[in-house]
């Protein structure tokens, strides 16, 4: 773990579940010294969800990985000197309960800078401090839904189900939490003033699909203001991803063993394509435009290519593209990217002989 670019701040992680440990598990990870308070029930996440492993759940070994516990009542008075006396030599306070539960029972951000005006608290919970939804109770698959990020699925006896999906508002509301914190804790260490920080789960996940949400307000705009791009003759395509459906030059295709994402929608990277595979006759019948030409809905070309991809396994069109300066790119799964050569070469795991489990790394390299 990285153990000294943080070192010296100290952070109290009052939270339960996963949003909060998980973003005290990033400053954990590099360097941070966060004490887990817990009540004497301890966190439930120690048996929540699956795997379980000797008892304790996969999601309690990852998140709060690095951290040191205490356990403190906070319903006694004795324990509540014992949190403030922890606070006074703090940086960041983190809670992730719905708004205002910690104010609720006088602990909130005003009596703590009564004894730490430096302190920095962060509040992360579902649907935020505003708004009609924000005493809502909620867990994370609702932020996902809630942003348009899952649709429902139906199963053979036509039973809506929740599909396999990456996880976006749990994760994505802790990151930005403590990219939050760290700017805090900048400011509070020059002005001598602390700072109170919100975060929604569910403000998070739609952020990070911005692009899709903004595309169609932006395609509510008149025609001749808000057009497609200059590839597609100007002709408005399907928001986000979903205008990739009929592309060709930038599309997935069946390898000899499974699959390969195919990316050369540059001229540049089609022409040394063709070059390489020594069909220079599909360069010169279609040449597709400079930039972001997928060439959309060409089903000629696409039957060319979906023959062509077949004749190589994965490996072999990766070396391709590294032999020909073209984009090629595996199709992982979350079970086969653990052998995916990248991937071992990126992330050294931390191994279940020494963590329990075996983990990623915290994925940013300080050189």
């Amino acid at each position: 773990m990285l153990k000294d670019f943080l070192a010296g701040v100290r952070v109290i992680d009052l939270s339960q579940f996963l949003p909060g440990p998980f973003a005290t598990q990033l400053l954990a990870d590099m360097g941070a010294e966060v004490i887990k308070v817990e009540s004497p029930s301890g966190d439930y996440i120690r048996e929540m969800t699956w795997p379980i492993i000797e008892g304790t759940s996969l999601l309690h070994l990852h998140i709060n990985r690095g951290k040191r516990s205490l356990t403190l009542d906070l319903r006694t008075p004795e324990a509540v000197e014992v949190y403030l006396d922890l606070v006074r030599g703090a940086d960041v306070v983190i809670e992730a309960m719905r708004p205002g539960s910690l104010a609720r029972r006088g602990l909130g951000y005003e009596k703590l800078c009564e004894v730490n005006p430096r302190i920095v608290f962060c509040n992360i919970s579902g649907y935020g401090m505003t708004g009609p939804y924000k005493d809502m109770p909620s867990h994370g698959i609702a932020f996902d839904t809630w942003a348009g990020l899952v649709k429902p699925a139906y199963d053979d006896e036509g039973f809506c189900y929740i599909e396999e999906h990456p996880s976006m508002g749990i994760h994505a509301g802790p990151v930005i939490g403590a990219l939050g914190v760290l700017a805090a804790v900048i400011r509070a260490r020059e002005t001598g003033e602390g700072s109170m920080l919100e975060i929604a789960q569910s403000d998070a996940a739609a952020y990070m699909d911005w692009y899709r949400i903004e595309s169609h307000m932006a395609y509510e705009r008149p025609e001749d203001v808000v057009t497609g791009n200059k590839a597609d003759n100007y002709k408005r395509r399907a928001i986000g991803t979903a205008g990739m459906k009929e592309a060709v030059r930038y599309q997935m295709y069946d390898s000899a063993d499974g699959h390969v994402l195919f990316m050369a929608s540059e001229q540049a990277f089609w022409e040394n394509f063709c070059k390489g595979i020594g069909r220079i006759d599909l360069f010169e019948e279609w040449p597709g435009a400079k930039y972001a030409d997928h060439a959309i809905g060409n089903r000629e070309l696409q039957a060319e290519l979906r023959e062509i991809f077949k004749t190589k396994t994965s490996r072999e069109w990766l070396a391709f593209s590294g032999e020909h300066n073209t984009p090629i790119a595996p199709v992982n799964s979350p079970k086969t990217i653990a052998v995916d050569p990248q991937f071992r070469d990126r992330f050294p795991l931390y191994p279940h002989e020494k963590h329990g489990t075996d983990m990623l790394p915290f994925p940013v390299k300080f050189l």
